[in-house]
């Protein structure tokens, strides 16, 4: 597979992973079922906040290539993907702090949305660089 393909599908996952997210069990259903373990107030920001961590881990990778140390190409499609998972970390993230009833230590997941939506930021501003590398880049060649 080529690495476009790659990508490609990498991206398609992180878009996967975010719609699944947004159409998850509420978790006064789990309780109400009588379902013990980590339900979806916990869950689906702690998810959230690892899709925005592949963010920031891709858009240190397309930084890191936009400047010519690592690899070939100009990190432009890494960067893309990182700015995708950035963006569905920081929605996700964003949409569940709203809807959480309650403070910290609930249990509703309102920490690990705000630390979604922070991870996901910091994916997205790498994203940026590394884009505005690229540019100035390609620009000079």
């Amino acid at each position: 597979m080529s690495v476009s393909g790659r990508l490609r599908a990498r991206t398609g996952m992180l878009v996967m992973a975010g719609v699944c997210l947004l159409g998850s069990t509420p978790a006064s259903a789990q309780v109400a079922a009588g379902e013990i373990g980590i339900g979806s107030g916990r869950l689906v920001p702690t998810v959230a906040a690892v899709v925005g961590l592949v963010g920031v881990v891709l858009g240190g990778l397309a930084l890191a290539r936009s400047a010519g140390r690592i690899g070939g190409g100009n990190g432009r499609r890494a960067a893309i993907a990182a700015e995708t998972a950035g963006l569905i970390s920081v929605v996700v993230g964003g949409l569940h702090a709203a809807n959480a009833a309650g403070g910290f230590g609930t249990g509703n997941g309102l920490a690990g949305a705000i630390v979604a939506m922070v991870v996901g930021l910091i994916g997205m501003v790498l994203c940026g660089l590394a884009l505005a590398r690229s540019r100035a880049t390609r620009g000079h060649r």
